[in-house]
C-alpha cells in the first residue's frame, strides 16, 4: 500500500486527485428579471420613451451603422476563426472591436440592461452614459463584482468582453431595425410599383420613373390629360442624375425610418417572445465570459438575415441595369 511518505513522493504526486475546476457561473436573478425588463422597456410606452433619444445625431448614425454592419460581421467571424486556430490575443482583439457608432438609443439600452437586468447602481437620470461610467457600474453590480474580482487582472479584460457583449446585443437591435425598414420597403414597392423592392437601390429606379413621368405629363403642351395618354404609350426614361438624387433621398429617408423602426418592431418581437430569447442568450454569454469560457459568443444571426436582403437588393439592381 502506497503512502505519501518517502521514498515515493513522485508516485504520490502522480496519484493525487486532480483539482476540480470551478463551477460555471449562473445568474438566476438576472434571468428572473427578463420579463419585467421586456415589459418596461420594449413594449408600448417603454419603447416610445426609449426612441425619443433618436432625435438628433442618431438620424445620421443609423445609416452609417448600416454601412458598417458588414465590417462588424467580419470582425466577429474573424474572432471565431482566431479562437478555433488558438490565437487567443487575436480573437480577443477582434471580439472587442467597437465597429458600430454608438447611438444615444444604444447607450440608453446598455444603461437599462446594467441597471434593470444586472442591478448595477446607475441613476435613471443619466441621459447618455459613457462607456467608462457603464464599466464602473459593471464592477458594482451585486451578481457580477464577485466573479469579476476572481480574474487575475481584477476583471478588467472580462469587463471589457462583457461590454462588447452588450454592444453586440444593441447591434442586433440595429439589424432588426434594418430588417423592419426592408419589410416596409417591400410593402411600399408592392403597393406603389407592383415590384419587389427589398432595398432603396431597387426602389429608386421605379420612383425616379414615376417622378420623371409626372414632370413630363405636367409639362405636356396639349394638357395633362393628353400628356397622360401620350406618355402611357411612350414612357419617359429618367436621367442618371434624377436616379442618383432619388437614391440619396431614399437613403436619407431610410436612415430616419431605421432610427425609429424599433417603435414598430419592439412590440411585435415582445409578443413573439423574441426579446426574451435574445436577452437569455445575452445572459448565457455573460455567464460564459465571467466563467472564463470564451467559446460561447453572442450570436449575431440577425445581421446575416439583413445581409440577405442587401444581396437581394443588389441582385435586383444589377438585373435591372443589364436589362436597360
Amino acid at each position: 500500500m502506497l503512502t505519501c511518505a518517502e521514498p515515493f513522493p513522485r508516485i504520490c504526486q502522480m496519484t493525487a486527485a486532480p483539482a476540480l475546476s470551478p463551477p460555471p457561473l449562473r445568474l438566476p436573478r438576472c434571468r428572473a428579471r427578463v420579463e419585467t425588463f421586456v415589459t418596461r422597456h420594449l413594449t408600448g410606452a417603454g419603447t416610445l420613451r426609449l426612441h425619443r433619444a433618436a432625435l438628433g445625431l442618431d438620424l445620421l448614425r443609423a445609416p452609417a451603422n448600416v454601412a458598417l454592419a458588414p465590417v462588424l460581421l467580419a470582425c466577429r467571424g474573424g474572432a471565431r476563426l482566431a479562437g478555433a486556430l488558438r490565437w487567443p490575443r487575436v480573437s480577443a482583439w477582434l471580439a472587442t472591436r467597437q465597429v458600430l457608432l454608438r447611438t444615444r438609443v444604444s447607450a440608453q439600452i446598455e444603461a437599462a440592461l446594467l441597471r434593470d437586468l444586472f442591478e448595477a447602481p446607475l441613476p435613471e437620470t443619466a441621459a447618455n452614459p459613457g462607456r467608462a461610467a457603464l464599466t464602473a457600474a459593471l464592477f458594482a453590480a451585486p451578481e457580477l463584482r464577485g466573479p469579476l474580482a476572481q480574474h487575475p487582472d481584477g476583471g478588467k479584460a472580462a469587463a471589457q468582453r462583457v461590454m462588447a457583449v452588450l454592444t453586440d446585443y444593441t447591434g442586433t437591435r440595429a439589424a432588426v431595425a434594418e430588417l423592419t425598414t426592408a419589410l416596409v420597403t417591400i410593402t411600399l414597392g408592392a403597393l406603389l410599383f407592383q415590384a419587389l423592392t427589398p432595398g432603396m437601390f431597387s426602389m429608386a429606379p421605379g420612383l425616379a420613373e414615376a417622378v420623371s413621368r409626372e414632370a413630363a405629363v405636367t409639362g405636356f403642351p396639349l394638357g395633362e390629360t393628353l400628356g397622360g395618354l401620350w406618355y402611357g404609350v411612350f414612357p419617359t426614361a429618367p436621367g442618371p442624375w434624377l436616379t442618383g438624387v432619388t437614391v440619396v433621398g431614399l437613403m436619407s429617408v431610410s436612415g430616419v425610418v431605421t432610427a425609429f423602426a424599433g417603435c414598430l418592431a419592439d412590440p411585435v418581437q415582445a409578443r413573439l417572445g423574441l426579446h426574451r430569447r435574445r436577452l437569455l442568450r445575452l445572459i448565457d454569454t455573460v455567464e460564459a465570459e465571467l466563467s472564463g469560457a470564451q467559446d460561447r459568443p453572442f450570436a449575431t444571426r440577425e445581421h446575416y438575415l439583413v445581409r440577405v436582403f442587401d444581396l437581394w437588393d443588389a441582385a435586383l439592381s444589377l438585373l435591372r441595369a443589364f436589362r436597360t
